[in-house]
């Protein structure tokens, strides 16, 4: 069986910096991260906005190590990398997906040098770095509004209460 034709999309850190380089073609090249563990209606709405910014949007995932550091539970995430990479791929508004293994995508987008960083609204983006290693080469950061009602931690804790 041939492989969907969405899972061009994932690549690995080393390989995105040259499809970031196709990519801007397209126009400006959004670039936004997290770890996406249990996909949602907020997750959805929150990609298709971040990429009507521009004209490309790059996702970038937590690897699984990276995503346990978070602090949101020892059985997190619940999926692996590979099987969120190949969710997000399938979404029309994603171009890209790649991953990073720090604690932040600071290098990532260090070496790809997005056109416009987004993140959610919880984030104050004046105190990021990757906000100020935007404006070192002429990008720009931004936070969206969340999508309220929507939480991957709740709809974990709303399943768990009906198996217990």
């Amino acid at each position: 069986m041939q492989a969907p034709d969405f899972l061009a999309k994932c690549v690995a850190p080393d390989q995105a910096v040259a499809s970031v380089q196709a990519l801007r073609a397209r126009g400006p090249v959004v670039f936004t991260n997290g770890v996406f563990d249990v996909l949602h209606r907020g997750h959805a709405t929150y990609l298709a906005q971040a990429r009507s910014l521009g004209g490309s949007l790059l996702v970038a995932l937590n690897s699984d190590a990276s995503a346990r550091r978070l602090g949101k539970g020892q059985d997190r995430p619940l999926n692996r990398l590979d099987d969120r990479a190949a969710l997000i791929a399938a979404l029309a508004s994603v171009d890209l997906v790649t991953w990073f293994e720090e604690d932040t995508p600071l290098q990532l987008i260090e070496s790809l040098r997005p056109d416009l960083l987004v993140k959610g609204g919880d984030y104050d983006m004046a105190t990021l770095p990757e906000t100020h290693a935007m404006a070192r080469w002429g990008g720009k950061a931004v936070a969206m509004a969340f999508v309220s009602g929507y939480s991957t931690t709740a709809l974990v804790q709303k399943i768990r209460q009906y198996t217990q």
